[in-house]
């Protein structure tokens, strides 16, 4: 009889795509004993492909489960280092969940080591380059949003962005436009965030029914104040604007094109 020990693989661990969803994956993953598994793969439904060779797990969001998973990587991690754990996955990318996970692991086995600054472990450096790219796409939200004021007395701006950013610009610019009703809609995603001013709990809410008209052609929705203001916005752009000191390498640098879409300043190229 042969002493070997047979090792059964897990499966993979297929979750809906939501924070709470990965939450309550990473519960899913302890609760069965497959953390000493050399390889965990969490996917996200929404990348998943099937095959033939390996079984699956499907987790549903678990809130309960989902709060105490998070309880206790903010105890270990702490506040800012959940919140990065957080960023690494609104970066969205097929491999982000199994790297978040290791990293997980790694602290939960080690919780007397800072993780973060070992850049040699290979679902450390992963999740890190990750947070630094979303980060600079959620600064570059900030600085590039170019609200519209509709007929209803909101101001409206669509975007783009690569990542998942919306829920990090929300306090952002409730703290900065506190006196208006505003909408910021990611028309990639399908959803955005509203801030009612004349809400008397005045949150940031999520939306995702916004008439379908309003994204394609926001100007019909203007009000006269925002006709004006286009203009005299646009008439400062050319005037100010030194031809012979143009240099469309360096502004690009700056300014990639991917941005100009929803920028007032631009419609006029």
């Amino acid at each position: 009889m042969s002493n070997s020990v047979a090792i059964v693989e897990p499966p993979i661990v297929v979750f809906d795509g939501s924070f709470e969803g990965w939450l309550t994956a990473v519960f899913a993953v302890y609760e069965n004993h497959w953390q000493h598994a050399q390889i965990i793969s969490i996917i996200a439904e929404h990348d998943f492909l099937p095959n033939l060779w390996q079984t699956t797990f499907v987790v549903k969001s678990d809130v309960d489960k989902a709060k105490r998973v998070s309880h206790k990587l903010k105890s270990v991690f702490g506040n800012n280092g959940f919140r990065q754990l957080l960023w690494a996955f609104l970066s969205e990318q097929p491999t982000v969940y199994g790297h978040l996970f290791g990293v997980v692991r790694y602290q939960l086995a080690c919780p007397d080591v800072n993780v973060w600054q070992d850049y040699t472990h290979t679902d450390v450096m992963p999740v890190l380059k990750l947070i630094k790219m979303v980060g600079r796409e959620r600064h570059r939200m900030q600085a590039f949003v170019r609200f519209e004021h509709m007929e209803q007395d909101v101001y409206f701006a669509r975007v783009e962005p690569d990542f998942n950013v919306l829920p990090l610009l929300s306090n952002h610019f409730k703290n900065r436009y506190a006196d208006q009703s505003w909408a910021i809609f990611d028309v990639k995603r399908g959803y955005g965030i509203f801030y009612d001013k004349d809400d008397p709990n005045a949150e940031v809410q999520l939306i995702t029914d916004v008439d379908e008209n309003a994204l394609v052609r926001p100007h019909d929705f203007h009000s006269e104040y925002e006709k004006k203001y286009q203009h005299l916005w646009q008439k400062y752009f050319t005037h100010v604007t030194i031809k012979e000191r143009k240099n469309p390498k360096l502004h690009i640098q700056y300014l990639p094109r991917r941005y100009w879409k929803y920028l007032t300043e631009k419609n006029l190229f």
